[in-house]
């Protein structure tokens, strides 16, 4: 008797061995495939459509490397991550000389002293630009809103957002960042 329970329990610890060793095979495999998905980084060759890398759309976009390493870390924010600078507290709000602001990026000119106006808001807002194909007009859903904003045409960067609530001529605020422009006084 004792011979047969010592050969049902080898039987019993080989299926239970086989068993865990297939168990502990698929938890390997699954632990595997998981950092290995983890692991993969986003591939940089993926341009998102009308972002300011997609040259299809803007004509001399730059991947953003690039802009990292012209920009001031105020304009790389402000242009490329379309952030915002404080009201009140940025270089051109309070600006009042005769020149020109041209695009931070480019050295392009956007807009003039001429077309500059007071709005209150704590941004530099003009109500046109020097040349109206120098910019280009893209909704922004950010926020939860719809805005329009303002980038420059040629590099798809964020320059501020237009709104209709500016004076005559236009009836329009172009209400942009000031770390977006460089201003050359005339």
């Amino acid at each position: 008797m004792p011979t047969k329970n010592y050969t049902i329990n080898i039987k019993k610890i080989t299926y239970c061995q086989m068993k865990t060793k297939k168990f502990k095979l698929v938890v390997f495999v699954s632990i595997m495939m998981a950092l290995s998905a983890c692991s993969q980084t986003p591939s940089n060759t993926q341009i998102v459509a009308g972002s300011s890398e997609d040259t299809k759309t803007f004509p001399e976009a730059k991947p953003n490397s690039y802009w990292k390493k012209v920009l001031s870390p105020e304009a790389y924010d402000i242009m490329v991550n379309k952030g915002t600078e404080t009201p009140f507290n940025n270089p051109y709000w309070n600006n009042h000389e005769k020149g020109i602001y041209v695009s931070a990026a480019t050295g392009k000119p956007l807009f003039s002293s001429d077309a500059k106006f007071e709005s209150g808001t704590g941004w530099p807002s003009f109500f046109q630009p020097i040349d109206p194909k120098a910019v280009m007009i893209v909704k922004d859903y950010s926020f939860g809103m719809e805005r329009d904003e303002v980038v420059e045409r040629s590099t798809g960067l964020h320059l501020g957002h237009v709104f209709d609530d500016g004076p005559a001529p236009t009836g329009l605020r172009y209400c942009l960042d000031s770390y977006a422009l460089k201003f050359i006084k005339k």
